[in-house]
């Protein structure tokens, strides 16, 4: 016998972020630039920084996708190679962050979803079948099987579905 209680991950995210409740939103800016420059921006991988620069380069669009909340990934438009990003979206209320999430929680089916909302609100088109992947977790295998070239990033197991990249 098992008693399984499942979480409801939209109300897990929006608990989580009890703590700046309520912050304004010009100071929640503030706060997310210098965790950003602190401590972000020095664990990033730079071999992903390398593959974005080499595909950008070969004329592709850098979208990054991620359940994490928009207003902190917004930052990474820091990155210059970024033209794009796509996350999980938080209302603010009178200037004000509320922990109501607007839509549902970017993840799995939603991150293509999402991706192919705003293609059609943009009207691009893509060749999915040149477009590349990249991965640190098998949540996103909606997007990853979208594509032809997809790949797991410092994956530890053996995946026989998608490539392997160990990146520092």
């Amino acid at each position: 016998m098992y008693g399984l209680k499942f979480y409801d991950e939209k109300k897990v995210k929006q608990s989580f972020l009890k703590f700046i409740d309520g912050v304004e939103e010009n100071d929640l800016k503030i706060l997310v630039k210098k965790y950003y420059d602190e401590v972000l921006s020095k664990i990033i991988y730079k071999d992903s920084i390398d593959m974005m620069k080499k595909l950008k380069s070969e004329g592709y669009k850098i979208y990054l996708i991620s359940a994490s909340p928009e207003f902190y990934l917004n930052e990474l438009y820091n990155i210059k190679e970024v033209d794009v990003i796509i996350g999980t979206r938080f209302s603010f209320n009178e200037g004000k962050f509320e922990r109501k999430m607007l839509g549902e929680n970017c993840k799995g089916e939603e991150k293509v979803r999402r991706l192919k909302e705003y293609l059609q609100e943009h009207n691009i088109e893509v060749d999915y079948k040149n477009s590349y992947m990249f991965s640190d977790s098998l949540s996103d295998k909606p997007l990853l099987d979208l594509v032809g070239n997809a790949y797991l990033i410092n994956y530890k197991k053996n995946n026989k579905n998608y490539k392997i990249l160990n990146w520092k």
